[in-house]
């Protein structure tokens, strides 16, 4: 039986007009909205010796005599970076080079023809932003387009309009992402020694989202960002990003990190919902999208998250009076309504959540403000 439509409308967004058409025109200078200054817009280190993000061979995690090791190497990933890329993935060159063509073809379409797939009023599915919340809002410098993808159940009439051949592909990306989700949460649930049934209980019908980014070549790029510093808000988020064109830093000691994709690699990260579910012991990280004076960049975000009747909290089976709660429990479709309802600000989101621990065992509960 499909849900009730509530149930999937996870929040709105205020419309904006699009950025690519924006930098078609003949402009030396950004509009004010898109202007970022200290502390919206922290300078990124130019430290070449910065070390870059762990690859983890799913293959090696999954088969053969090396699991071991790659299982450590996946669980010090987890911890220490929040951030991996992967390899051996088992997603076929093909359908990415087929996926990656329909993408850059959506993103060409005539503006006509994107007003019939832009976000409504009462819905952030469709092209535009995410997460504006007033009309003084500072803006980011790229276009998305975002659409709810698994369970089929939840998906809006939007699906239905996408051109036939983006559909196709885009139905069997979908489906070859999640079964690699499903596969690294497993082995993050192995490494963190919880109870498989429990963490299956949990994702086996989880919400599936995608968010296709489109950066365009900006005038000013030390004045603008791509993407508001944040952490996600789910489990596990791949992204696969479409071109060779740097954008994508992450927060790590104090320093943005710059991460250069690995050809035909995805780029995981640790969501606020495994953060929560590990009761702290990964954690997701702040991350961000720069823009380039001359290139555009494109990418594409899958989120995986819980099933949309399951509740958040930390995995029971690693709770004890030896490892108190850390997060407070809530029903998952409560958890994304309220963070689709707030403007992005770095990890702030995960503030409510958290249960105080002091060294005599009481808690106390960060209720939002």
């Amino acid at each position: 039986m499909e849900p009730p439509k509530e149930e999937v409308n996870f929040g709105r967004s205020i419309i904006v007009p699009s950025v690519q058409e924006l930098a078609k025109e003949p402009i030396s200078k950004i509009p004010s909205r898109y202007l970022r200054h200290d502390p919206d817009r922290p300078i990124a280190s130019n430290d070449t010796l910065l070390p870059s993000v762990p690859v983890i061979d799913v293959e090696r995690l999954v088969f053969g005599d090396s699991v071991d090791s790659e299982l450590g190497r996946l669980h010090s990933a987890c911890k220490e970076w929040g951030f991996f890329q992967v390899i051996n993935h088992g997603v076929s060159a093909t359908l990415l080079e087929d996926f990656k063509r329909e993408i850059i073809d959506f993103f060409n379409l005539p503006m006509e023809a994107k007003k019939k797939l832009w976000q409504q009023p009462d819905n952030q599915e469709g092209f535009g932003q995410l997460f504006v919340v007033s009309e003084e809002q500072k803006l980011d410098w790229s276009d998305m387009f975002y659409i709810t993808t698994l369970p089929t159940s939840l998906r809006i009439q939007l699906f239905e309009n996408l051109p036939p051949k983006l559909r196709e592909t885009l139905e069997s990306y979908s489906l070859e992402v999640k079964k690699l989700a499903i596969t690294i949460l497993c082995q993050m649930t192995k490494a963190l020694k919880v109870d498989i049934e429990e963490i299956e209980e949990i994702f086996s019908d989880g919400v599936q989202s995608m968010r296709m980014n489109y950066y365009p070549p900006c005038p000013e790029p030390d004045l603008a960002i791509g993407f508001t510093p944040h952490s996600d808000a789910d489990a596990l988020t791949i992204l696969f990003q479409l071109n060779e064109v740097e954008g994508l830093q992450i927060r790590k000691d104090g320093n943005w990190v710059p991460v250069t994709p690995l050809p035909n690699a995805f780029v995981v990260n640790i969501g606020d919902i495994m953060e929560v579910l590990s009761n702290g012991v990964y954690r997701s990280i702040e991350h961000r999208a720069m823009v380039n004076s001359t290139k555009e960049r494109l990418s594409i975000a899958t989120f995986y998250s819980s099933s949309l009747d399951s509740e958040l909290g930390p995995a029971r089976s690693l709770i004890g009076p030896d490892n108190p709660a850390r997060f407070r429990r809530v029903p998952i479709d409560k958890y994304f309504k309220e963070f689709f309802a707030r403007k992005l600000n770095g990890k702030a989101y995960l503030d409510f959540m958290k249960i105080e621990v002091a060294e005599d065992g009481s808690c106390g509960i960060n209720l939002p403000t």
